[in-house]
């Protein structure tokens, strides 16, 4: 953590993220936790576990009825209201946003702004860890979740190759059945990955004679520029 002029933070189920404003320029970091309290923020918001210790103040905290996406069920994580509206925002047509976290989300808003529905699956490192918990031959995933799927074979002889691969080939092919789905009904629909394991994916989904996967563009700190957009400075 740098010494920035303002702090927001995102709260995610296994990471947190930050953004770090110097000058003009914002910088996005993600990491684990921090233990004990915490740096002044301009803004915070949390959809993962909070600790006492962290002493936020909760009058800089953002809610789900303060992100102004339309038609937001109550039970909607605050994580993708916030990557939803600012996908929706910035291009002001109808979005799909994956958010490759802890859990995969797929988010849908109509070109009015308006939550349609969405789906959810297991990210990549919840997959591998319940494949490891789960039977007694294969092993447990490393220290990160994300892998660069550059250095991987289309087919490993090794096991824990064999389950990176197979896990973050089949959130792909996940995404891209999704975007053609509604390409079909929408072809003007944007497609939007974001998250901390957007970047291993991007590329999976920017495979030769893959005409979707080129339309998936990387906007890794989305959920970000929705909270400095909503909270550039503290409430009074």
């Amino acid at each position: 953590m740098g010494r920035g002029e303002a702090r927001w933070l995102l709260i995610g189920n296994s990471r947190w993220h930050w953004a770090e404003r110097c000058g003009e320029r914002v910088a996005f970091h993600h990491g684990p936790p921090l233990e004990g309290p915490l740096p002044p923020l301009q803004a915070w918001a949390a959809v993962g576990a909070i600790p006492p210790a962290a002493e936020l103040p909760n009058e800089r905290r953002l809610r789900l009825d303060q992100v102004p996406l339309r038609e937001s069920p109550p039970w909607l994580g605050i994580d993708r209201a916030l990557v939803g509206w600012q996908a929706w925002q910035r291009w002001r047509a109808p979005v799909l946003v994956a958010d490759a976290g802890t859990v995969l989300s797929l988010t849908w808003v109509d070109g009015e702004g308006r939550f349609r529905g969405g789906r959810l699956m297991a990210g990549a490192g919840l997959q591998w860890r319940a494949m490891a918990a789960g039977t007694n031959g294969l092993p447990p995933p490393g220290a990160s979740a994300v892998v660069d799927p550059s250095g991987l074979a289309l087919w490993p002889t090794t096991t824990a190759e064999a389950m990176e691969v197979g896990v973050l080939r089949g959130l792909a092919a996940a995404l891209s059945a999704a975007a053609e789905e509604r390409r079909a009904r929408e072809p003007g629909c944007r497609l939007v990955l974001t998250g901390g394991d957007g970047e291993a994916l991007h590329p999976l989904l920017a495979l030769p004679g893959d005409p979707l996967g080129s339309a998936w563009e990387l906007c890794p700190g989305l959920g970000l520029e929705a909270l400095i957009g909503l909270r550039p400075a503290p409430d009074p």
